[in-house]
């Protein structure tokens, strides 16, 4: 039996709108406009899956004045992506416009609060089987296949890049046309939500990479009205990715801010209909409206009710009023910690107040644990193995460096983070283009011995509370031999030691003065005991090797 259904849309200062779609054969039904700056009609649909689109007169600078055009429903949370039409998709269920009819299975399980994450970051399409896998992969439905594996590596936050609706069938995901609706390539809403819902049963957080500074040209509301939602022209030309949003536009006559009114719409959408437990916000440098983005923040929180959310920026470079007393931000990329630490992996410096400043972000004025995300590398720098290989760094040698690098970042102040296929040694380039994981690395013992090592450092991460604190003392410093030796700790006794050699010489029988404490201390890295007195111990040091030793 067919219910009314109501199609609305937003477009204040347009003159006039109509609604065509597959249940009118595609002819016109013409929409009434509220005082409240809406386009509305109702139309009696049965159950089923239907498509639709606005036909509006635009009042968009660069078309002619009132021109009609068509548009997808800019809250659609469904887009048929894999036609040029790019049709709204509208289901109806019982008599309702639904998602999807997915039902959650994990809602009950419990989730790492923010200090205990360790997060993934991924890009889904090449989260696959490698270039010469037979099978096609690059799915939601792939991911969640491989879940297991990433329960063995032991991360507990999976971030993926931005899976919002863009043009064509590859893209990183920085050029968002439809902010509601997944993007096609990668499957339907129920194999996103299903991806979620089996990473929540495996107690792995799901963050989700936003880009709000700007959406890509022809996004829906820029034919719309596009000074409406949108800067007139870009705030910096150099630095323009598409048309930029305005979070100063005031609608006095509505009193509303349309812009943070669309985005704010969209990122609660993301949190109650997918569950989603933080937000990466791209390029909040560019967004710069601090009071948007507190608003935001305030506003995602109280979405995701009782559960954990993180709301992370990338502000490169990075500053500690992005996440303080009056920043809106959880936590910030520390994008310092990449550039410190290869530098020295690589042998190309050796700065003793630069290494500590990156290990302990409060030096810099960040306030806590979860103000800095640190990383070796991410999907906007080459690989590690990339960029020891431009040094003439290879095999042993490279990875002997890339496993030091890995031992600060999971033993630093702050939240780690991996970007995929750097587990397991991973070389290729960064490129725009296609760049599928090789998963058959990992049947070689040198990239299977990184994963392994990984795997450990992760382990000790989650297990071991001192690393989960702010507090940390850099106790030996040695800048002829190039050793630095920090140590974390907790209220309750957990302490970790970290002594690190950033030279290519062997140090043998080297003895670390002002040790913290005596007694009998667990190597993790190689798995041996060791005993410490008089406040020393003397250990042997590889070249650029960290040894990680825990209390006992």
């Amino acid at each position: 039996m067919a219910k009314p259904i109501e199609f609305k849309l937003f477009a204040p200062y347009n003159a006039k709108a109509a609604l065509m779609a597959s249940f009118s054969d595609w002819q016109e039904i013409p929409m009434e406009k509220g005082e409240d700056g809406y386009f509305r009609t109702t139309v009696d649909l049965e159950d089923g899956v239907y498509t639709y689109k606005f036909r509006v007169q635009s009042n968009s600078w660069f078309f002619e004045p009132q021109q009609w055009v068509d548009v997808t429903d800019p809250y659609a949370p469904d887009i048929d992506g894999m036609s040029s039409e790019e049709n709204a998709i509208v289901k109806i269920k019982d008599g309702e416009a639904i998602v999807d009819d997915y039902v959650w299975q994990h809602d009950d399980k419990p989730l790492p609060a923010d200090h205990e994450m360790v997060i993934y970051e991924m890009h889904v399409a090449d989260f696959s089987g490698g270039e010469d896998d037979p099978n096609a992969r690059g799915q939601f439905k792939h991911v969640t296949e491989k879940l297991d594996y990433l329960s063995e590596l032991g991360i507990n936050t999976l971030e993926l890049m931005p899976i919002k609706e863009y043009p064509g069938d590859y893209s990183w995901g920085y050029n968002p046309r439809h902010y509601f609706a997944p993007e096609s390539s990668y499957g339907s809403t129920k194999d996103l939500k299903q991806l979620i819902d089996e990473c929540h049963g495996r107690g792995i957080r799901v963050i989700l990479d936003g880009v709000y500074n700007h959406s890509e040209s022809s996004a829906p509301l820029t034919q719309i009205d596009h000074d409406y939602w949108y800067h007139h022209s870009p705030k910096n030309p150099d630095e323009n990715w598409g048309p930029e949003f305005n979070y100063e536009h005031y609608d006095e006559k509505l009193d509303t801010y349309p812009a943070r009114r669309f985005i704010g719409d969209g990122i609660i959408f993301w949190i109650k209909e997918y569950h989603i437990d933080g937000i990466r916000y791209d390029a909040a440098k560019y967004v710069d409206n601090y009071d948007f983005m507190n608003w935001m923040v305030e506003e995602s929180k109280k979405a995701a009710g009782a559960k954990p959310f993180y709301s992370v920026a990338e502000y490169i470079p990075e500053t500690p009023a992005i996440t303080n007393m009056d920043g809106p931000m959880d936590g910030c990329w520390q994008d310092s910690f990449y550039h410190t630490v290869v530098a020295h992996i690589a042998g190309e410096t050796f700065d003793l107040e630069q290494l500590k400043n990156v290990i302990e972000p409060k030096r810099r004025g960040f306030m806590g644990l979860t103000n800095v995300v640190n990383y070796l590398t991410n999907h906007d720098h080459n690989r590690i193995m990339a960029e020891l290989g431009d040094r003439n760094i290879f095999d042993e040698d490279a990875f002997r460096r890339k496993k030091l690098g890995f031992a600060l970042v999971m033993t630093s102040v702050g939240i780690p983070m991996i970007w995929m296929g750097e587990e397991f040694g991973e070389y290729k380039y960064k490129t725009i283009d296609q760049a599928k994981i090789d998963w058959t690395l990992l049947q070689n013992d040198l990239n299977r011995s990184c994963f392994e090592y990984y795997k450990g450092l992760i382990a000790l991460r989650k297990e071991n509370k001192a690393l989960q604190t702010s507090n940390i003392d850099f106790f030996h410093e040695n800048p002829e031999a190039k050793v630095l030796a920090y140590v974390r700790w907790n209220d309750e006794g957990s302490r970790v030691v970290v002594v690190a050699n950033f030279s290519e010489q062997f140090l043998g029988g080297y003895t670390i003065t002002n040790f913290p404490a005596d007694g009998t201390w667990h190597e993790w890295t190689l798995n041996y005991d060791v005993e410490s007195g008089n406040s020393q111990l003397m250990t042997d040091l590889g070249p650029y090797e960290a040894k990680v030793f825990v209390w006992q």
